[in-house]
């Protein structure tokens, strides 16, 4: 039966993580070294090694001796001739060390009792530490093969990989057979080679081997049961049928430590242990690349970690640092890419260039400008070598000295800079026409895409709007890397253009930082360029973010800007227009909030846009509401549902049941509004929107509370402190003051008290305009519950007889 296990990574462990977790693993590891062995000597396989030496030729082997050296010879006690006993295994690593629980599951398949012969190939990329990890194994296990044990290094990874005739002619000069008794032919000398080794307890270690078919001639055959062989190979051994495969990956944050700090000693390592893991992290903890930046450093004695580190966080020269004496990982990386035919190379120089985490096929096929099917090929081609890692199905991703390599690639053979524009524009239209489906899925009748660049490529269908949002959110990382990369004079319209169809990104609080970086990215090579509708774009979406972020001065003076510079574009004008009477409306300053969005209104129905129309509407039914106008709140609101419900546009419409919501609850009509608000939450949940979800769930508590229900208001007002909402902690002292007025009500004064005192000191910190509000509520602690009617926080007398419920409108 085939194994294939993947061992040797901690998933989700990086240098950044915890120092516990891999401080842990450094303990548990020393614990785990040299157990292998003594396993081996004590465990289970005392028992087959008592058996071996009683068996007939079953003298343990001596000490190994490194390929070239003698091999011993002995007598054969069947047939009384001599015969050649070989000790091949190259010497060990001295400073090894990691991968316990990878030796030890090798070590107990070695030297597993079978009829048939053990077959273990070990794969992984260049510079993992497949040699080190099998002569580690293979040396540990060799008492178990008292007949022999054979070694040769295949060559696979090069331009001249040995053929199996001579390898076999080699193995079998070893074995003792006589030059004059070797055939010709790789058929013949395979026959003699597994007769050989029938009936002989001998292990086999194949190192650096090209692919299965170099492999099969060297296997020792089906009468070889005492017999095991150790594979070593870039290529992963799936169609060598009888193996088991073990696919090695790099070495836990904690491996790499001990590696490290073995070979520069534990002084200098503990002392800057920061910078240690630093350097790992450049190295993308890859054993190869560890031990070249360790003895780089231990020969520098005036070196500190701190210089290393400096050293190798330039990405542009960290492949040339990564270089001692005859060690270099470039080098290593350059025997894989030796081996590739042209559409190999060139997908693989390619790909290398795109910055994020990882690609997917479609966007993979868009960059090379190939069909799906082709470019499934090509990227199986490289993960079989082992340039290329697959993550989940249909994803796949480079090791980072890997993506360096393959861009010095490109360097190095001078790929013509327009043909790698040109693979990233593709992968640009890519994901703006696949993102702008998303977009008008989400948004139907938005005609804010209409505006979008136009692109080459079609986009992908999606049969569902969950099935869209599943693309959003799982390609979020690459979508976002991609439009900060393109800020050239060819690519960043187009990707300030990918941030706007992007905007349920920045709304669900997801990736805030990310979207802000590639926003202001494409923000300043437009400024740099003179370009002021793409400036004014990005800026229109960074001052969107910044509302959802509690940066209001921020947003204000972004949003500003975009109007300044680009005011005829129905994008910028409407949204910025729109976003601005938002921001108005949760400072409290209502007359602004009113000016924008009838501004907003008009705009949006210039450009023909209802579902723009729809959401001003909305907001003007907030800042009625906020100033008395009860009636004519609930009147917009409807206005803003019923286009929402014509056109179909479910997230949409959530929010007008939001605004529509809030004002049925200040008509204290609860029930409708209760109606309302749980729609919205469950569309908001749906479209995955959590910061809506907090916010909705607070409108929710708010809601129960003046109809008198505490117990509820409780419920929703834990939810909203849980979910978060726009505005970040600027948000929170809302939260927790309704949850104090809940507690209050419901007799757990204590409790009540100790919210408001939470709330009072962030809206000091915040220098919040609520704040003289919230110490209102503090005597009422001291005392006996006070009716509902007076839990409320005073507001400005309302125009018409329904006051307003909430301190301050979100800056939604």
């Amino acid at each position: 039966m085939v194994g294939d296990k993947r061992l040797g990574h901690r998933e989700g462990c990086t240098a950044s993580g915890p120092e516990g977790t891999w401080r842990d693993e450094e303990a548990a590891l020393a614990l785990s070294e040299g157990r292998f062995e003594l396993e081996l000597e004590r465990g289970a396989g005392t028992k087959i090694a008592t058996e071996r030496r009683d068996a007939p030729g079953g003298a343990a082997g001596g000490e190994a001796t490194a390929p070239g050296e003698p091999t011993a010879l002995h007598d054969h006690p069947l047939n009384g001739a001599s015969v050649v006993r070989p000790a091949q295994l190259p010497a060990g690593v001295a400073d090894f060390t990691g991968r316990a629980d990878v030796v030890r599951e090798l070590g107990k398949l070695l030297t597993a009792r079978s009829s048939e012969s053990a077959v273990l190939a070990i794969a992984g990329t260049g510079g993992i530490g497949k040699t080190a990890l099998a002569v580690h194994v293979a040396r540990a296990a060799r008492r178990h093969f008292p007949d022999g044990q054979l070694y040769i290094d295949l060559r696979g990874a090069g331009s001249s990989p040995a053929e199996p005739e001579a390898a076999l002619g080699a193995f079998l000069r070893a074995l003792g057979t006589p030059d004059a008794a070797i055939p010709d032919g790789a058929e013949e000398r395979a026959a003699l080679y597994r007769s050989a080794l029938k009936s002989r307890r001998a292990l086999v270690l194949l190192d650096n081997a090209r692919d299965a078919a170099q492999i099969r001639p060297l296997l020792p055959g089906d009468g070889a049961g005492g017999c095991a062989v150790l594979i070593t190979s870039r290529t992963n051994m799936a169609g060598l049928e009888g193996s088991h495969r073990v696919d090695l990956d790099v070495m836990s944050p904690a491996e790499a430590f001990a590696l490290f700090t073995r070979i520069v000693g534990e002084e200098r390592a503990s002392v800057e242990r920061e910078e240690v893991m630093d350097v790992l992290a450049s190295c993308g903890f890859l054993p190869l690349a560890i031990r070249i930046a360790a003895c780089r450093l231990a020969s520098r004695r005036t070196w500190t970690v701190s210089v290393l580190a400096r050293k190798l966080a330039d990405e542009r020269r960290r492949l040339d640092e990564l270089r001692a004496g005859d060690l270099a990982v470039k080098a290593s990386f350059e025997l894989g890419y030796g081996q590739l035919e042209p559409p190999q190379a060139r997908a693989f120089r390619l790909l290398g260039l795109a910055d994020g985490p990882d690609i997917s096929l479609p966007a993979a096929a868009a960059l090379l400008d190939l069909d799906e099917e082709e470019t499934g090929g090509l990227l199986a081609s490289l993960v079989d070598i082992s340039l290329l890692e697959p993550t989940v199905p249909g994803r796949y991703r480079f090791h980072d000295l890997a993506r360096l390599y393959a861009r010095a690639c490109a360097a190095r053979e001078q790929e013509q800079a327009t043909e790698r524009e040109a693979a990233l524009s593709r992968q640009l239209d890519f994901y703006l026409a696949t993102a702008t489906r998303v977009y008008s899925i989400e948004r139907p009748g938005e005609r804010t895409i209409d505006h979008f660049e136009p692109t080459c490529h079609p986009g992908l269908r999606f049969a569902s709007s969950a099935a869209a949002l599943d693309w959003l959110f799982t390609e979020a990382d690459c979508l976002m890397s991609c439009a900060r990369q393109c800020t050239g004079a060819n690519t960043r319209r187009r990707a300030a253009d990918l941030l706007m169809a992007a905007l349920d990104l920045a709304e669900s609080g997801a990736r805030s930082r990310q979207y802000e970086s590639a926003a202001q990215a494409v923000a300043d090579a437009a400024h740099a360029a003179g370009d002021f509708r793409t400036e004014a774009r990005t800026r229109s979406a960074l001052g969107h973010l910044y509302c959802f972020t509690g940066r209001f001065a921020q947003a204000e003076l972004e949003l500003r800007d975009a109007l300044k510079l680009a005011a005829s574009d129905p994008i910028v004008a409407c949204r910025s227009l729109n976003q601005l009477g938002i921001l108005a409306l949760g400072q409290g300053r209502h007359e602004d909030a009113e000016a924008y969005l009838s501004q907003a209104l008009d705009a949006y129905r210039a450009d023909g846009n209802e579902v723009g129309e729809a959401s001003a509407l909305s907001n003007l039914a907030r800042v009625h509401v906020n100033k008395g106008r009860t009636r004519t709140g609930m009147e917009l609101a409807e206005q803003g549902i019923a286009i929402y419900r014509r056109l179909g546009a479910p997230l949409r419409l959530a929010n007008g049941m939001y605004s529509l919501g809030i004002a049925l609850t200040r008509a204290r009509r609860f029930e409708e509004a209760l109606v309302q608000l749980n729609q919205a939450l469950a569309i908001f949940k749906e479209a995955r929107q959590p910061l809506w979800e907090g916010m909705t769930h607070f409108r929710l508590a708010e809601t129960h509370l003046a109809a008198n229900r505490p117990a509820k208001a409780l419920v929703h007002a834990e939810r909203s402190l849980a979910l978060g909402g726009f505005g970040g902690e600027s948000r929170r002292p809302s939260f927790l003051t309704v949850q104090g007025k809940a507690l209050s009500a419901l007799g757990q004064l204590d409790r009540a008290v100790e919210c408001w005192r939470e709330a009072e000191a962030i809206c000091e910190r915040l220098d919040a305009p609520e704040l003289d509000e919230v110490r209102q509520l503090l005597p009422l602690g001291a005392s006996a519950p006070s009716p509902l009617s007076e839990l409320f926080i005073s507001q400005p007398e309302p125009v018409d007889d329904d006051a307003p419920l909430s301190e301050r409108e979100p800056p939604l």
